[in-house]
């Protein structure tokens, strides 16, 4: 795989570049560094949307002929790299990265005409309606139920982990419309979700053990939801889902974010401790880091797989599992490296009394501010978007035929 830029690549780094330094508000960035996850302030995230939407970058990997970018693989990478080096805020509109993908793959002419201009200049937020109390990792024994009647369904459940329910106004759902399927996996559909919430939809806050409101609980009663909504044939949402999960699990690692996350690991650890040395000298320190650069630079090549894949039209397939399990592994040991890096300061007291006070100073070196904030989200994330376990069974029988 050629890495290396050509001319024409080097220009629209510098393009990219002068778009980060125009556009790139120190609000913007704050909001990014002080984000432990991928949601925070919302009025700034559909601010920075609407600057990317006003460049025609929105979607970078979205066709032109949908309104994306059409960046190709280098582009992607180029742009990528320079976000995450610039601290721009994280791209967290699942509309985005996975309904919007899915729609051009099974969506109506209506659909797409309808939702994907929406989309893209920040009208509509979703958010993902799969797992439930009972169904996380075993997502086909889903029970949230959707009745027929006459045009419309009428769902009645609910939904678990909910990423950013309370900051969107619309959901993409799976919902069993056939209980009497002999394979659970074959009474399914895929809907969409607009009046959200709306009548009927209760949303329940989760606040996780870093301190984040990022998931919640959406309960319905008697939701009443067009057919015409509905993303491919009755009962075939699994297939529909699928398709949208290798997008999800294809996109959850990004290589630039955990590259820029470790060059800060570096240092952090080269910083003087309190004895005069650096932790970086350690040379079993040292061996940790630099083993998890080899897993970084994996990830990053496999990730330009997936790229070349979705440029040409084909789903990452496997790939995508791949790629999500290596993401979330790497992820969570920068963190833990971080938590290490910052000795004292990772302490659960000294956290929760970084606050901010009269004097508008938080407890301990700015560096260490996200680090123990960050090390508890990414717990989270070998589980959210089908479970390691779930993405190894995948690969043993996709790739390994086992």
């Amino acid at each position: 795989m050629d890495l290396a830029m050509k001319p024409e690549d080097v220009a629209f780094r510098d393009e990219v570049r002068a778009f980060l330094k125009e556009n790139l508000t120190d609000d913007l960035k704050a909001h990014a560094r002080l984000t432990p996850g991928i949601l925070a302030d919302q009025d700034l995230r559909v601010e920075w949307l609407k600057r990317l939407y006003k460049r025609g970058w929105a979607a970078p990997s979205w066709p032109k002929k949908y309104g994306g970018a059409g960046f190709n693989v280098m582009q992607r990478f180029i742009w990528a790299s320079e976000c995450a080096a610039a601290g721009a805020p994280a791209g967290s509109n699942m509309g985005l990265s996975m309904v919007g993908p899915t729609l051009m793959g099974h969506g109506t002419d209506e659909q797409k005409a309808h939702y994907l201009p929406r989309i893209l200049d920040g009208t509509d937020w979703w958010c993902q309606g799969y797992s439930e109390p009972g169904s996380g990792s075993d997502l086909a024994s889903l029970q949230c139920r959707a009745e027929s009647d006459g045009d419309d369904y009428i769902v009645n459940g609910t939904k678990l982990w909910t990423t950013g329910a309370h900051q969107s106004n619309k959901m993409f759902c799976l919902v069993r419309t056939n209980p009497n399927a002999e394979k659970k996996q074959e009474g399914i559909s895929f809907i969409l979700i607009d009046e959200f919430p709306g009548k009927g939809i209760t949303i329940d806050p989760i606040i996780t053990l870093a301190g984040d409101h990022e998931v919640n609980q959406v309960f319905f009663d008697d939701v009443r939801v067009p057919k015409k909504n509905r993303v491919g044939a009755e009962n075939n949402g699994w297939t529909v889902a699928k398709y949208l999960l290798e997008f999800e699990r294809g996109g959850a690692a990004h290589g630039a974010a955990l590259r820029n996350a470790l060059n800060k690991l570096r240092v952090m650890a080269g910083m003087e401790h309190g004895d005069g040395g650096k932790l970086i000298d350690d040379p079993a320190f040292r061996r940790k880091v630099d083993e998890t650069e080899v897993e970084v630079t994996s990830v990053e090549f496999t990730e330009h797989r997936i790229m070349s894949q979705l440029s040409n039209g084909q789903n990452p397939g496997a790939a995508a599992s791949i790629i999500k399990l290596k993401g979330a592994d790497t992820n969570q040991k920068i963190t833990e490296l971080a938590v290490e890096a910052i000795a004292y300061y990772a302490q659960p007291d000294v956290m929760e009394a970084r606050t901010w006070g009269a004097n508008e100073k938080p407890v301990g070196p700015d560096h260490a501010l996200m680090v123990m904030p960050k090390y508890l989200n990414t717990r989270a994330q070998t589980i959210f978007g089908g479970s390691n376990e779930v993405q190894r069974n995948i690969m043993a029988k996709a790739v390994l035929g086992l």
